[in-house]
């Protein structure tokens, strides 16, 4: 993933010991650059110390923040003493960027409380954040209201902001796919376009008739669909599957990327039941597995708010999700529960190294096994995992959320397709709110433990309702 660059204004006010801002700076500069990240920042040579404390430090500021616009994903105001906060909230206001702020203060030493070595930043912080709500900026906090740069609880700090500005930026102008139309036995999947394109996230359509057309169109011996067949005998343990299948689950592989790259699409959604079996003979759940394996999430059912759930959770870990269904109770422990999918889950998310490719064993009653090969199964590897579902709530014109965090297990299971055992504490409470609230059976999972990134970059920065279960 792209590294994340940090446009950086370093407090000062004018009373203040000068030695204070300079090594300041100079520290949490080291700091970022030790995280991995990168910085757009006023250097000594442009105003005292890098600092923003004057009007016209405030428009220099201000007008290098524009000049990088396109580079910079989010803000970290640092203070070493007080600040000058109106000089802050003008140079944010004259950027323009729209983009997350975060707020750092430098801690006093209690033995260096003198006029020569007293911060007071403590303070500062307060001011430079009544100012900021004053212009309507959205910011976030350290979890220490003054915290050493060099701490681990301020490097933690970073990175969760590091992982907010990820998926604030990748959702903002986000463009997903939707290829064919919602399977009409599942209305649970309903979506709106209008209120999705509010947040900046655009829905690119394809019909299924014309990836058909492109798909039937392309000879065995096509260059890209050999390679692709390569791709999935190396992705996949594919020894029980016709090879008729596997060049046709090749076909389609090849096409959808060309369509993805085309379309600059970072995920999509595609329609399944049963279309795709009926009329062209095997299940798209391997190419799915595989672009979703490489962070290009992919939901079935055309379930596209499922994918932006899924894509948020890729943006703030780093890793593969997936999309499964809350499916099942597990014995009559209230905490626990089965996920399921028939399955799509990326391979990443299994124990097994190199999955095995089958056929799709509920919809072969309909269609008929020798239709229905392409699914990847096997058991999803314990470990703790965030889960994430985003719904339009089109009645009351927004876009819900809800997040959370738990634990994948080890617990015995034997059953077929891609499944895990789960634990979630108050599990039984969540479960009533996604019944209350109306909410899809479908949730992305993701296996890190990135709730509170997302919870913020939903509910802050993008607008949205979220619930956080924790």
């Amino acid at each position: 993933m792209k590294r994340t660059t940090l446009g950086l204004i370093v407090g000062n006010r004018g009373f203040f010991p000068d030695h204070l801002c300079d090594k300041g700076r100079q520290t949490v500069l080291e700091v970022l650059e030790e995280e991995g990240i990168d910085v757009v920042a006023l250097t000594p040579e442009d105003t005292p110390f890098g600092s923003v404390m004057t009007l016209e430090e405030s428009r220099k500021c201000a007008d290098l923040f524009k000049k990088h616009r396109d580079d910079i994903d989010g803000i970290l105001i640092t203070l070493p003493n007080f600040g000058e906060e109106r000089a802050i909230v003008n140079a944010l206001r004259w950027a323009d960027l729209n983009v997350p702020v975060l707020v750092q203060a430098f801690p006093d030493d209690v033995n260096l409380m003198t006029i020569d070595d007293r911060r007071d930043a403590f303070c500062g912080k307060m001011s430079t954040c009544n100012n900021l709500t004053q212009y309507n900026i959205k910011y976030s906090l350290t979890e220490l209201h003054t915290v050493d740069p060099t701490s681990e609880s301020f490097r933690a700090d970073l990175q969760k902001f590091a992982g907010i500005c990820r998926v604030v930026r990748g959702l903002k102008g986000a463009r997903i796919g939707a290829i064919g139309a919602r399977p009409a036995a599942f209305n649970t999947v309903r979506y709106s376009e209008k209120l999705l394109e509010h947040s900046g996230i655009s829905v690119d359509t394809l019909d299924l008739f014309e990836l058909f057309g492109w798909v039937n169109s392309l000879e065995d011996s096509d260059p890209g669909v050999v390679n692709k067949l390569d791709e999935i005998r190396a992705y996949a343990q594919t020894k029980d599957v016709p090879n008729e299948a596997l060049l046709r689950i090749a076909k389609l592989g090849y096409t959808i990327d060309r369509w993805l790259a085309d379309n600059e699409l970072q995920a999509y959604a595609i329609q399944c039941w049963t279309a795709m079996e009926e009329f062209y003979g095997v299940v798209p759940c391997t190419v799915m597995s595989m672009t979703s394996n490489a962070l290009i999430p992919s939901a079935c059912e055309t379930d596209i708010a499922g994918v932006v759930g899924m894509y948020a959770l890729t943006l703030a870990s780093g890793k593969a999700s997936a999309i499964v269904d809350w499916n099942n109770n597990y014995s009559d422990d209230p905490d626990k529960g089965v996920v399921f999918h028939c399955s799509n889950l990326p391979k990443s998310i299994f124990v097994e190294d190199i999955p095995v490719m089958d056929y799709q064993a509920i919809i072969a009653g309909t269609v008929g096994r020798e239709n229905t090969y392409g699914t990847v199964v096997g058991r999803v590897g314990a470990s703790p995992f965030t889960f994430c579902r985003v719904s339009t709530d089109d009645l009351n014109g927004r876009i819900t959320a809800y997040v959370g965090e738990g634990e994948l297990t080890e617990d015995p299971l034997d059953t077929f397709g891609g499944y895990g055992v789960v634990t979630i504490q108050n599990f039984q409470k969540l479960l009533r709110y996604i019944c209350e609230n109306g909410f899809e059976h479908h949730v992305a999972i993701n296996p890190s433990q990135v709730s509170g990134v997302v919870e913020e970059a939903l509910s802050k920065y993008m607008g949205w309702s979220v619930y956080h279960h924790s």
